[in-house]
């Protein structure tokens, strides 16, 4: 699931938070009596303790089991209970089809909604109230002639105005040519409307609304004049000069910004015009800048009931330095959002003043995510940051509050910060999302057997070779976190293992070709190791051992045992705690965490096995028992995340020196890192085997406790079901899965355990499996990412910031380990 915007505040804007429930729904329209086919349930849950009012989803076809040209596609519904809500089918990606549908939903603070997506012809053709539209227009029957302003350049006299779904200016055209009506594409939502200059400024400019209809086809109907005056509408309330406007990008040459002037061509298209959901698109081609050229798409996006614009921002090459911001007005203030937050989570830079045309009050803002903003611009005339383009790709909103807003907008400072906040908020706290397609329940309908277990980890597996997988290679491209891959724990080490464990079992070669294809890549035929560093001493670089000593164990190459002596010296010298446990990470000194654990230590236990005859494995065993020693709260039997010795860092209680809450996927990591380190400890020393197996038998009675009854699966902090934005979360119920299910094939935990891993193994399945229409498979739900440190304060709020993804390699790589063993535990 793909949350167009997550931004859509309700009721008044001076106190954003005030109301606990919704006011009531101003139209209910219940279907008539109509066939119909169930093609999806939707539980939507508003982690929110506000009002959203339509609050904004997108389901592609494929996410909801459809194909985009089947007939059920084409004839979709929503309802809640016997009511229709409002949905539209959208072109998500501009090729001219739509590829799924948007919904808007309200939803009480804290409130579940359930929605049922429907086939079904008479719903289909409900009508709606209009709230976003998109439009461009120009004149037609009249006569281009010489600018009386711009020498070389023409203007249109006479003729009236025509709609057109697409629009490249003739070269004679430039600003004030009074050819196209208000001077480029225009989109609006209830809230306020958006131009962008189809001409050399590029800039973005505001129509304030004093009502919620849709306005923008009246506008500029009788020239260039009247939309500047005040109407029963609203008017043109932003004076943007040679500034970035309401939220435009430029380029930063270190010392001004310059706009996107010099292309060849520009060309806007209406790629979306419904009721909730509009956007156009920008298409700049032939951009000279610093001796190369290139072409900008630019897609721009609104939805019901939110100020926010999304510009979605692609480039055919690498760009030169861009910002994004607001104009710079004299007698404004600036207004930033903390950067003391998660690197995914959303920021903002904002202006506040009297800057309205109409002497009011206007707040206008940026929202970006912080691994996207490269810092503040010193520019005359906009607030601005720079911004990244990993990937050749920028994302970001804009938006713009106006006190004149249906005559009730506004009006304070204080009340603006609260809509940023809320906005912020709203941003990055989507929904929490739960999807059940009749294609997948159909996918799913029989008894559990160890030939489909292993089945689904066959298709996930296939699904990511399609998607990814042989992206990850050096050189190549780590998708998920828009950078040529590095020595990464999941993509080089836990994925390829994945694989690796699978060909073992089916004795298909794909599979067999993805270790030494991505791994293999990253190991020199001299044993070293590329993008990797042994004195950054980054516990996380070890865990691609793993995968390296797989190589080894098929032929015995050098450069492998090579290979893996690196990582064997970087524990030797890696820094650790006063009793012996590793750091984290040398940036993060005296700190031990649960994902370290798994890090680092399976990798260990069995270098010393192979080429060391077992000697040191005492030091894998203190691993396990001091992360016991201090992470572990005995009234519970949870582990904390992760402990600081000296009891500094921000997130750390200043007397424990634990982090605050019981992340999920934390304790997954701890709980596969035991099972798989005890394949190494010998069978002839108890001694070392024994704390390793009470600290299996304590986790197993642990994790039982705190299974959500019911779906048998666990919840991304796992003593909190009920918490405000938790949420069912897939890898760490992938990774207790596995921990279940070998413990019991490898006889560490008794046969009762048993049916506890079959049940786990099948709620894995039932919540978080999805079955696309080509044959793929998803597995949703998944913590994309989550750490302590640089804006990451481990309490619960954080842990709920953190982006809910889909189809990474640490829920994937769990995913195909724990249809492995469940295949073993079955068979």
């Amino acid at each position: 699931m793909l949350t167009l915007i997550s931004c859509s505040p309700g009721g008044e804007t001076e106190n954003p938070q005030r109301e606990t429930q919704a006011n009531p729904k101003p139209e209910v329209i219940t279907e008539k009596q109509a066939p119909s086919t169930l093609v999806a349930s939707i539980e939507v849950t508003n982690p929110s303790t506000f009002v959203r009012e339509k609050s904004p989803l997108y389901f592609s076809y494929a996410e909801l089991g459809l194909t985009a040209d089947s007939a059920q596609a084409k004839i979709l519904a929503v309802k809640n209970a016997d009511n229709i809500v409002q949905s539209q089918a959208i072109d998500n990606d501009s090729d001219g089809a739509p590829d799924g549908l948007a919904i808007a939903v309200d939803l009480n603070a804290k409130e579940v909604v359930n929605l049922a997506v429907v086939a079904d012809a008479t719903a289909a053709q409900t009508s709606f109230p209009s709230y976003t539209q998109a439009e461009i227009s120009h004149k037609e029957g009249g006569q281009w002639v010489a600018h009386t302003k711009s020498e070389g350049f023409k203007e249109y006299v006479g003729g009236n105005f025509i709609n057109v779904e697409k629009l490249s200016p003739p070269a004679h055209y430039t600003d004030h040519s009074n050819w196209i009506r208000y001077e480029g594409p225009g989109i609006e939502s209830d809230k306020v409307g958006y131009r962008v200059y189809l001409d050399w400024r590029n800039g973005f400019d505001i129509f304030g609304k004093k009502v919620s209809d849709t306005i923008l086809q009246g506008v500029g109907q009788d020239g260039y004049d009247s939309y500047h005056e005040m109407q029963t509408w609203g008017l043109d309330i932003l004076k943007v000069g040679s500034s970035l406007g309401a939220g435009a990008f430029g380029r930063w040459d270190g010392k001004k910004i310059h706009a996107i002037s010099k292309v060849s061509q520009r060309t806007a298209s209406i790629t979306n015009n419904g009721p909730i959901y509009s956007s156009f698109n920008i298409a700049y081609r032939g951009w000279e800048v610093n001796d190369k050229t290139l072409d900008i798409s630019s897609e721009i996006s609104m939805v019901a009931g939110s100020r926010l614009a999304r510009n979605r921002l692609t480039f055919s090459d690498t760009p030169p330095t861009l910002v994004v911001g607001v104009v710079k007005h004299p007698d404004t203030e600036f207004i930033a959002s903390s950067r003391e937050v998660p690197g995914d989570a959303f920021i903002y830079i904002a202006s506040w003043g009297k800057q309205a045309l109409s002497e009011d009050m206007l707040g206008m803002a940026v929202f970006i995510r912080k691994r996207d903003a490269a810092g503040l611009v010193e520019a005359k005339s906009s607030y601005a940051t720079a911004i990244k383009t990993a990937g050749n790709i920028a994302d970001y909103y804009f938006a713009a509050a106006w006190q004149g807003e249906h005559n009730k907008g506004v009006a304070t400072k204080e009340a603006f910060v609260d809509y940023l906040n809320q906005v912020q908020h709203e941003l990055n706290q989507p929904p929490r999302i739960r999807l059940k397609t009749a294609l997948s329940q159909q996918a799913k309908a029989q008894p559990m057997t160890a030939e489909q277990a292993l089945g689904w980890s066959k298709k996930l597996a296939d699904s990511e070779l399609k998607r990814k997988t042989l992206k990850y290679y050096n050189g190549g491209w780590d998708t998920n976190r828009r950078r040529v891959p590095v020595f990464e724990y999941d993509i080089i080490g836990i994925l390829p293992t994945a694989y690796d464990k699978l060909a073992e079992v089916t004795g298909d070669a794909k599979y067999a070709e993805v270790l030494p294809k991505i791994t293999g890549s990253f190991i020199g035929d001299d044993g070293s190791i590329a993008k990797y560093s042994e004195d950054k001493y980054n516990i996380d670089w070890v865990a691609p051992g793993v995968a390296v000593l797989r190589l080894y164990k098929r032929n015995q190459e050098e450069k492998y045992k090579i290979a893996a002596s690196h990582l064997r010296q970087q524990l030797e010298n890696h820094p650790r705690t006063s009793e012996g446990a590793f750091w984290h990470k040398k940036k993060y000194p005296w700190q031990l965490w649960l994902d370290g654990v798994y890090m680092g230590m399976p990798f260990f236990a069995e270098y010393l096995s192979l080429f060391e005859n077992g000697e040191h494995l005492e030091e894998v065993v203190k691993e396990f028992t001091l992360t016991r020693k201090y992470l572990r709260a005995p009234e519970t039997g949870l582990y904390y995340h992760a402990w600081d010795e000296k009891k500094q860092q921000p997130w750390a209680d200043k007397e424990t020196g634990l982090s605050a809450e019981h992340w999920g996927r934390g304790m997954g990591w701890l709980s596969m890192a035991v099972v798989d380190v005890l394949d190494f400890l010998p069978q002839d020393q108890p001694e070392l085997r024994k704390p390793l197996l009470d600290i299996t038998e304590e986790i197993a009675a642990t994790l039982v406790k705190y299974i959500d009854s019911e779906t048998n699966t666990w919840w991304q902090v796992l003593d909190k079901p009920n918490h405000p934005g938790n949420y069912r979360e897939s890898t760490a119920s992938a990774m207790f899965t596995y921990f279940f299910a070998k413990a019991v094939n490898k006889g560490y935990l008794p046969e009762p355990y048993k049916q506890v891993a079959l049940d786990a193994y099948q709620g894995l399945i039932n919540e978080f499996i999805n079955v696309h229409p080509d044959g793929s498979i998803s597995m949703t739900n998944q913590c994309l990412v989550a750490g302590l440190g640089f804006g990451r304060l481990g309490d619960y709020d954080y842990y709920m910031k953190e982006r809910v993804f889909q189809n990474d390699p640490k829920g994937n790589g769990p995913f195909i380990f724990s249809g492995i063993e469940i295949y073993h535990l079955l068979k």
